[in-house]
């Protein structure tokens, strides 16, 4: 590891009344992440293809980064594995080496499902405070918003 990259694990969760199936549905969808996830301006599905156990998808993301009273547009390369079964994985890499590595898992509870979301970041020092802040903010906010569509029918 080099000192120069900063790196930070965190794990999210979130209670959606809704089948685990139909909340992995709505997740593995990138047209539903955009209308969920704050600052995902657009989503251009790149590629799509099957592994022996499921899919993967590569898409353009556009965000946009607060900064103070400025918002700063970010396009990166993001990735969706998306097995059969089981929990879905997701890489993210944006430049300047920013890298966000992510593990969702949709648990059957009482009344619905439990999202849970492990992150792993890695972000050049200089940018490593806002980014897993603003990281940590968003993917709290796409969790909710999640929550919110499925209690809103």
């Amino acid at each position: 590891m080099s000192w120069w990259i900063a790196h930070a694990e965190r794990t999210l969760t979130e209670d959606v009344p809704a089948p685990p199936g139909r909340v992995r549905d709505f997740y593995v969808d990138l047209d539903n992440i955009k209308l969920v996830h704050p600052l995902i301006e657009a989503v251009q599905v790149l590629s799509v293809g099957e592994t022996p156990d499921g899919s993967w998808r590569t898409a353009r993301v556009k965000d946009r980064i607060p900064l103070g009273p400025f918002t700063l547009p970010a396009t990166y390369r993001a990735r969706l594995y998306v097995p059969a079964e089981g929990d879905v994985t997701t890489e993210a890499d944006q430049s300047p080496g920013v890298r966000l590595r992510g593990t969702v898992s949709f648990a059957p509870i009482a009344g619905g499902t439990r999202v849970t979301e492990r992150i792993r970041i890695a972000a050049p020092r200089p940018v490593a405070a806002l980014t897993i802040r603003e990281a940590v903010q968003a993917h709290v906010a796409m969790l909710a918003g999640i929550r919110r569509h499925f209690e809103s029918g």
